[in-house]
């Protein structure tokens, strides 16, 4: 690249002409930001002004652009040059629709302006363009693995866009449960009743698909790469042994049948007339349309009962905490069969929940055929004799007691997603502390039990896709589903979250479409959601590196190894560019062509801190860039006031947050710190997963720091926030400036 030449651009439309001297702030673009070219125009967003900077980026050789207008996330298709580094001033939504328009505040608010103004030029000036890596592959190759409905949808999906699809089933047939059932819940109209599968039709056609290889009896016995360059190797029973390139993966494991036999209480185990859903929907297509006949004495049925929530959304040991989503409308249709036979069919309920377009109909259709619906809890079910169903009538309040020939219960989806594989690190890690004994045998316990590894990963972190607490493969079914931690792999159906089958039809397809959105990002060095696009890629300075390994074991989506000497090993491909290795390295030796260290530490030192007996406090506020940052430009949308002395920096996640920056500030002359993120733990809403519990646990440590620097705690504060905290956030800033001004004072380090 050329020599570096900046150009500072200020916008005087939407207010900003009238609230502010843009004419000062070029001023301060070309005194303090040393920009070679700083110009004013009325609406720097019109073709005109977007021709100005064009013009000046063609024939002036600017290649560096600080617009100084409204928030970075406004206008980021007009605001678009290539072969440019640029940065954001938000004087819009971040310093006049913040601030009120009187006389008294005037001042105030050009101090803030000329403050973005100052930090826009130094992040941009420490800037570079992203350059490609050299790792770039398309592959326009998906392997699929589950040939269940989720599996089977996700390779049609593909195949229908022109993708290679190598669908791997561990068993002989493809259908998976839904292939093991007699009818179907339709997807439309539930008022017709149960209808019939669509598996098979959805089985023909993936096998008359050219673009689809089945492979049946098979596992993957490994996998290695990344997006784009995936390698795995298939294995068949017979002990065969093939490898396929694929560009990313679709895991549709499906679900395993509760154990029934943990519900002794209520008949599992105990009688075979007691069974679960599946095993009544095996015993119903056995009938095919007949009279089903009971397991004991192949006696036809006459009367059958079907009990809600068993073993689920119950807190009692072995028992599922969860709704598994289907069950009532499973139970419903099942209860259909026994009435078009002519017998009796009572589904006894605590809860009864039909979600999607055709629940409520469906369970009118139920209601039109006799199906009785009893709302009461099962207590038990005595198997001694003649079965007798004690619950408690939750209508009548008391007890009862119904006979039947057989009874189903309703039992949750267990996710078939092999082990969890932190429970392997967490065992390395209390193997390495002393007095966690106890801890070891438990983990080890639970390791012993646990599944086998359905993709066998070749990752530091483990074989397979962590799992949220309920052993569901992690996602988040609000920002980011079918994302997991392992960047190129999507998982779809009820090994992601409880579904029914219309659901999980949908949301194969929505995995698939993720999947070819990897392949084709990877085949750009582009990154994935949620920083869908971004060419930028942490690298390190060999000579300043510990080998510690922090940024490998903090980095959330497995994206680093280490070399043979130790070093870490970045991946582009499987990189989320949160920044989390960049937060976690304590020489500061990570970074990125455009977020780094001293993009940042830059932006906080060019703040201008007036001296202590101005009462002019300021408050650094770092706000992630996902929820936090838009939050407060919601909040400025609304017009919420923000204190005058707060100067806002958005970071990638709160993860890349490197306490240099802290102590910086404070070093500087700020009277206090806020750093503002997405919720953590298991209901966590941060995009890159661990930041926000990451910056929580190195804040916790920061006292020592302040203790050194002679500094009360308080001044340095974190915060969970969510995008919806448009009143929230502004009040946070303002409490804390009202501390800082009325209890622990302005900060000893004022000059």
């Amino acid at each position: 690249m050329s020599e570096n030449k900046t150009g500072a651009y200020i916008c005087q439309g939407c207010g900003l002409g009238e609230r502010l001297d843009t004419s000062q702030l070029v001023t301060i673009a070309t005194r303090d930001g040393k920009a070679n070219v700083a110009k004013e125009h009325e609406f720097l967003c019109s073709a005109e002004g977007v021709k100005m900077i064009q013009d000046d980026i063609d024939n002036e050789g600017v290649n560096k652009v600080v617009i100084a207008a409204c928030s970075r996330r406004a206008k980021t298709d007009a605001f678009r040059f290539d072969d440019v580094a640029m940065s954001r001033a938000n004087l819009r939504e971040g310093v006049i629709w913040v601030r009120p328009d009187t006389d008294e505040a005037r001042e105030t608010t050009q101090e803030m302006a000329d403050d973005y103004v100052r930090m826009a030029c130094a992040e941009v000036k420490h800037m570079k363009l992203p350059e490609s890596s050299g790792e770039q592959s398309l592959n326009r190759h998906l392997m699929v693995v589950g040939g269940g409905i989720s599996g089977l949808t996700s390779a049609i999906e593909a195949a229908k866009a022109g993708y290679k699809v190598d669908l791997v089933e561990k068993s002989g047939e493809l259908g998976g449960q839904v292939g093991k059932l007699y009818k179907s819940v339709p997807r439309k109209n539930g008022l017709q009743g149960y209808v019939d599968s669509e598996i098979g039709e959805l089985i023909e056609a993936v096998n008359a698909n050219d673009n689809i290889t089945i492979h049946l009896n098979t596992t993957v016995a490994g996998t290695e790469g990344a997006p784009g360059r995936f390698k795995a190797e298939l294995a068949t029973e017979s002990g065969s042994t093939s490898s396929i390139e694929i560009g990313a993966i679709v895991q549709a494991t499906g679900f395993r049948r509760y154990d029934i036999n943990q519900l002794d209480n209520l008949g599992g185990g105990k009688s075979p007339d007691v069974v679960d859903q599946m095993g009544f929907e095996e015993l119903a297509k056995a009938a095919n349309g007949g009279t089903i006949k009971r397991p004991s004495d192949g006696k036809e049925v006459s009367n059958v009962v079907f009990v809600q929530c068993a073993g689920q959304r119950s807190n009692e040991p072995g028992h599922l905490n969860y709704c598994s989503g289907h069950c009532c409308t499973t139970s419903i249709k099942q209860a259909m069969y026994v009435r078009d036979a002519g017998g009796d069919a009572t589904v006894l309920f605590d809860d009864l929940r039909t979600p999607g377009a055709t629940g409520e109909d469906f369970y009118r259709a139920g209601q039109e055929k006799g199906v009785a619906f009893s709302k009461g809890k099962c207590t038990s079910v005595d198997t001694s004799g003649d079965l007798k169903v004690n619950f408690k009538d939750l209508i009548l309040d008391e007890d009862a007691t119904a006979n039947a020939d057989m009874v189903v219960l309703a039992t949750g989806m267990v996710p078939a997603s092999g082990p969890n594989p932190y429970l392997q690190l967490e065992l390395d890690e209390a193997k390495n502390q002393e007095g966690q004994e106890e801890k070891v045998v438990k983990l080890e316990a639970e390791l012993a039990k646990a599944p086998d590894s359905i993709l066998n990963l070749s990752y530091r972190q483990g074989t397979d896709v962590p799992h949220l607490k309920n052993g569901f493969t992690d996602s988040h079914f609000i920002c980011f589903p079918y994302e997991t931690r392992r960047t190129g792999i999507y998982t779809a159906g009820p090994v992601r979250r409880p579904m029914d089958t219309s659901q999980a039809i949908e949301d194969a397809t929505g995995a698939t479409m993720k999947a070819i959105q990897a392949c084709e990002n990877a085949a750009q060095g582009r990154a994935a959601h949620p920083r869908s696009g971004d060419l930028s890629f942490p690298s390190f300075r060999k000579e300043g590196c510990t080998q510690c390994k922090r940024c490998t074991v903090e980095c959330p989506f497995g994206a680093i190894d280490e070399d043979e000497k130790g070093y870490p090993q970045y991946n582009e491909a499987r990189c989320r560019r949160c920044g989390t290795c960049m937060g976690a390295c304590p020489v500061r030796v990570i970074s990125f062509e455009n977020y780094s260290v001293e993009t940042v530490g830059q932006q906080l030192k060019n703040v201008d801190i007036p001296d202590e007996f101005d009462e002019k406090p300021r408050i650094l506020v770092l706000a992630c860039e996902n929820d936090a940052y838009p939050a407060l430009d919601m909040a400025g949308m609304n017009r919420e006031e923000i204190s005058p002395w707060a100067r806002i920096i958005p970071v990638r996640c709160l993860g890349s947050v490197n306490t240099i920056w802290i102590t910086d500030a404070l070093n500087s002359g700020y009277d206090g710190v806020m750093l503002m993120g997405c919720q953590k733990g298991d209901n966590y809403q941060c995009h890159f997963v661990k930041g926000s519990e990451m910056a929580h646990y190195r804040m916790s440590k920061i006292d020592d720091t302040l203790k050194t620097l002679n500094l009360e705690k308080e001044r340095v504060q974190t915060y969970e926030v969510s995008i919806a905290d448009i009143q929230r956030i502004p009040k946070l800033i303002n409490d804390m400036d009202k501390m800082i001004v009325d209890e622990i004072g302005m900060s000893p380090f004022k000059f």
